[in-house]
């Protein structure tokens, strides 16, 4: 009897997992029952939740045996012919993992299968009607403030300075007469997964867990960019004439149309590079500023075409002051548990700026890792007295054990109270079976009527195309779009804590391809906000950031210009 029980019980497991892996028996459900009462079958339900009782069972069983698994090996000593550190066992150890995550996907995808031909026989399928679709629904978790209540206070063993002496500082700190154009590129080149780089990725790996917080583990150097992630924020302002366009809008819905156009080709400059590669984590204090020259006669609207998708020509760039515009862009590091940064760009002469701040949310997922964007941004017109609220989306580094390469997923929303235009942008990540990657979608919404004015469809690092309710059509191409350099001072005129000095010899050692090197400078960074964390601790020295202030749940240029009354 013992061996009938587990030969039966042997012949379920194979038959669940491989219903695991395809579940079309599943569509039989869809075409062969059919009861013409409109009532859902007892034996429908009972079949469907026998499917999964099984599956489900071996998963369980599954996830017990890998974590006995895992800490057999981790019970091994550190030495010797067979070590917990042996790299044969580090990698049974990351793919039975990975393994267990795939299979947990495709079980979702089976109980989504199982659940949909059930409704099947009750709810006729309702196909979207050609032409304008009705709004997607919101994320049921939206990407807001939440989570910054209550954020630590930071500290200094500084006396916070006074409004006076702030203002004199930054004045200082950003003459446009030491600026030159950046010449750094933002291209990363891939430097290869060596033998000794993958162990060291797969000892990482085997000491961490499914969703843990990531925020504080040390991750190895070489997989660093050459830039500060005050920086890439910079660098999203690559197109700084689609962003002084927005204001020139005609109307409330140009102006929205106008902001969402810029915000989805925005994230190729800043993301640039296919390879998934981290910015350094800017430390407590650390600032970055910049500017852009934009020529007035380039700040005009990408046309809408029938036949032609190539942007306008850049017109030559005017050493005349006075016929460009000038954006101002600074960036800080205002918490460093948890890790928030700021940042504020304005343009005086169009009366806009825009005011921003993030918290990096990044957890492990086997074999990939993801980094939520909470916070939020906003947009100000003063000329127009509107303001655009908007959000990031998540940040994902895919295969990590392989080739990583980065995605970006989730839904954000842009909004404008007084205007009563909205937009939902669904960044879609690449699903498990087929599918493109990069693909992105948006919707313009006038929400008193529930009338889309626009859609767009396309990828964020490639061709996008814009549809309006007129019937007019534009596409843009991110990776064409002429770029405007940013301007910045030489390292010797930067403060200390400006990020390109302050990480110029770890910079300067991944260049070189030393990463030696770069560990040893980052390390010496690192011990040294430690000990400035804990001479403030001693001394219960309040931190003052130097341009921003908190403002309820979120941070604030300390002299923005709807304050100034410009």
């Amino acid at each position: 009897m013992p061996t009938a029980t587990a030969s039966s019980h042997n012949t379920y497991a194979s038959h669940s997992l491989t219903l695991l892996l395809d579940p079309s028996p599943l569509l039989w459900l869809r075409g062969s029952i059919s009861p013409k009462d409109g009532s859902v079958p007892e034996a429908l339900w009972f079949l469907s939740f026998s499917l999964l009782r099984c599956p489900l069972q071996v998963m369980s069983r599954a996830e017990e045996q890998q974590k006995n698994l895992q800490q057999s090996i981790e019970s091994l000593p550190g030495g010797g012919p067979l070590s917990s550190l042996d790299p044969d066992l580090l990698l049974l150890k990351a793919t039975s993992m990975a393994a267990l995550s795939c299979l947990g996907e495709c079980l979702s995808i089976l109980q989504h299968s199982v659940s949909q031909a059930a409704r099947s026989v009750t709810t006729p399928c309702v196909e979207n009607m050609a032409g304008w679709p009705g709004p997607k629904p919101a994320s049921e978790e939206p990407v807001k403030n939440g989570g910054l209540t209550g954020l630590p206070t930071s500290s200094s063993n500084k006396p916070p300075a006074s409004p006076a002496q702030r203002n004199k500082e930054l004045l200082k700190s950003s003459q446009p007469s030491e600026e030159s154009t950046d010449t750094e590129d933002n291209e990363e080149e891939d430097l290869g997964v060596l033998d000794e780089q993958r162990s060291i990725i797969l000892h990482l790996l085997s000491q961490l867990k499914l969703g843990m917080d990531l925020t504080r583990v040390v991750l190895p150097t070489f997989i660093l960019e050459k830039r500060s992630l005050l920086e890439m924020y910079a660098n999203f302002m690559a197109h700084p004439d689609l962003f002084l366009v927005i204001t020139t809008g005609a109307s409330a819905e140009e102006r929205m149309v106008r902001f969402v156009e810029y915000y989805l080709t925005a994230f190729y400059e800043g993301r640039k590079g296919a390879v998934a590669k981290k910015p350094y984590n800017p430390i407590l204090g650390e600032s970055f500023l910049c500017s852009w020259d934009v020529p007035r006669e380039r700040v005009r609207p990408l046309r809408t075409t029938g036949s032609s998708s190539a942007p306008l020509a850049p017109p030559p760039a005017s050493a005349n002051s006075s016929e460009r515009y000038r954006l101002r862009f600074v960036a800080e590091q205002v918490s460093h548990h948890p890790p928030v940064s700021a940042f504020y760009c304005e343009c005086k002469e169009r009366r806009m700026c825009v005011n921003a701040h993030v918290w990096t949310k990044s957890k492990f997922m086997g074999m990939s890792v993801g980094v939520s964007m909470v916070g939020e941004g906003v947009l100000h017109l003063l000329e127009h007295d509107e303001q655009y609220v908007f959000t990031l989306p998540c940040a994902y580094a895919r295969s990590i054990l392989t080739v990583p390469w980065v995605e970006l997923g989730g839904k954000v929303s842009i909004c404008c109270a007084k205007s009563g235009y909205s937009a939902i942008v669904t960044f879609h990540t690449k699903p498990f079976y087929g599918g493109k990657v990069h693909r992105v979608t948006a919707e313009v919404k006038h929400n008193s009527t529930s009338t889309i004015v626009c859609k767009a469809q396309g990828e964020w690092n490639g061709t996008l195309e814009f549809t309006y309710s007129s019937g007019e059509t534009k596409v843009i191409d991110t990776s064409k779009l002429p770029v405007i350099m940013k301007r910045i001072r030489p390292l010797e005129k930067q403060g200390q804590y400006e990020s390109r000095r302050l990480w110029q010899h770890v910079t300067q050692a991944l260049k070189e391809g030393d990463i030696d090197g770069a560990t040893e400078h980052k390390h010496e960074l690192e011990d040294r906000q430690r000990s400035e964390e804990k001479q403030r601790a001693a001394s219960r020295s309040p931190w003052k950031p130097k341009h921003f202030i908190k403002e309820g749940e979120g941070w604030v240029y300390h002299n923005p210009l709807w304050k100034t009354n410009c």
